[in-house]
């Protein structure tokens, strides 16, 4: 069968393909928005004229965000006619890997769990917290400082949903949402962190209650990402009625040398 590659730019037949595993592909189905989707390249792989592979190079955070969905080996063409992005964050399933390292050093791997929570299962946690907006930019950001990896961008307080925990006037935990999408009904929590000095007390818990609230009550499904080593986390969101949908990995590429690459493909 005949495999070829092409940039797709519809999102009807982009969406048709990602729905197939809606909740493993929530973030790049909320990359459909008008306000994300301007920031996104979709390239696919088709066998006869059937889509087989998807891949979305997201360029609104940097490093570039890439995610994978589909046959493992008909990504090959796409990686070595489409994407060259020299470095990126990745996201894809294990069968992706093998495939993805012809083509890239990967540094900084991650297993990770694709975790939802249905309605039925919230148990919401109850303290006081305050609905954060635009005004509380500058310190969203230096709380995250705090973290040093945390994925913040401005534009995902003024589109989402974000509480936080304040003492003494200082803002010391928050939890949020990576993207919602009205459209496709989505909403995925993220950006959840409590300064070093007050952890322990519960106040990340309460943050990601308010936040799972909000969105259920705009009835979307609630889903979020966390590494599968990070125990206390996890129990966090089982506290809360999360359980896990899915394994997929996450890491850091850097693009190999064309000379590497082929003797890399060859070994």
């Amino acid at each position: 069968m005949a495999l070829s590659v092409k940039r797709v730019e519809a999102k009807k037949q982009i969406y048709g393909f990602l729905r197939h595993d809606r909740l493993y592909a929530a973030y790049a189905i909320g990359d459909l928005e008008p306000v994300l989707f301007r920031e996104c390249e979709w390239y696919a792989a088709l066998r006869d004229g059937k889509m087989t592979a998807l891949c979305l190079r997201f360029t609104g955070l940097p490093p570039d965000r890439v995610f994978f969905m589909g046959v493992a080996d008909d990504l090959m063409p796409i990686l070595d006619e489409a994407l060259k992005t020299k470095r990126a964050h990745f996201a894809l399933k294990q069968d992706h890997v093998s495939v993805l390292g012809r083509f890239y050093s990967l540094r900084a791997v991650e297993q990770m769990f694709r975790m939802v929570l249905a309605p039925d299962d919230f148990v919401p946690a109850d303290g006081p917290v305050v609905r954060l907006g635009q005004g509380h930019v500058h310190r969203l950001q230096e709380l995250y400082r705090w973290g040093g990896d945390v994925a913040f961008a401005p534009y995902q307080l003024e589109q989402g949903v974000f509480y936080g925990v304040e003492k003494g006037g200082r803002l010391v935990a928050t939890a949020g949402t990576h993207l919602v999408s009205r459209t496709y009904r989505l909403g995925i929590v993220g950006n959840v962190f409590t300064h070093p000095d007050y952890r322990g007390l519960g106040y990340a818990t309460l943050c990601t209650s308010a936040v799972v609230e909000e969105l259920l009550s705009q009835s979307l499904d609630v889903v979020l990402s966390v590494e599968q080593g990070n125990e206390a986390a996890i129990k966090l969101y089982q506290r809360l009625g999360f359980h896990v949908y899915c394994p997929f990995i996450e890491a850091l590429g850097h693009r190999r040398g064309t000379v590497h690459r082929r003797l890399f493909a060859r070994g």
